[in-house]
């Protein structure tokens, strides 16, 4: 691998970064796939199943399967959806919300402990950087084709780490 590659660099840095999340998370103490919906209902509140599987890319099978055992642990509550008789409504549970916040809280300050390595010269232009990728990914088809056009339009400030 040529490191100096963007491509295979932001590769790099993505795998990196995802285990290092990952082994410091140790996943909300569920599977990958609980800790990516978790998440995704932290950042979004209620979503119907369907919804929820195709914003983090996830087939129905696997995100009913997942909802119901974190349901099981009282993480998560499923109920009829009152806009559509033919859907279900996940929503966070009082558990599950203070799972996410500690999850969140966690991987923030793992990114602290990582950037406070670099001088404050480096972190400033390593945040300008993200900013600037994230600005690009959220203006690319590939970043974005399966997204409702709200989640589109979030602030950037507002954006959570997931494991």
């Amino acid at each position: 691998m040529t490191e100096s590659a963007p491509g295979s660099l932001l590769r790099e840095v993505a795998r990196l970064y995802t285990r290092a999340q990952r082994v410091v998370a140790d996943c909300c103490r569920t599977t990958s796939t609980q800790c990516h919906l978790l998440t995704e209902l932290g950042r979004s509140g209620p979503l119907p199943l369907s919804e929820l599987g195709t914003r983090v890319s996830l087939e129905k099978s696997w995100v009913s399967r997942a909802v119901e055992a974190m349901a099981a642990r009282g993480l998560v509550s499923k109920e009829p959806n009152p806009l559509d008789a033919r859907s279900w409504l996940v929503t966070l549970t009082a558990d599950g919300e203070r799972t996410v916040r500690e999850l969140n809280q966690t991987l923030d300050d793992h990114a602290q402990q990582l950037l406070a390595s670099l001088s404050e010269r480096e972190r400033a232009a390593v945040e300008t950087s993200l900013l600037t990728l994230l600005k690009a990914l959220r203006e690319d088809p590939a970043a974005t084709c399966c997204l409702p056009p709200q989640v589109l339009k979030e602030p950037i400030q507002d954006s959570k780490p997931c494991c």
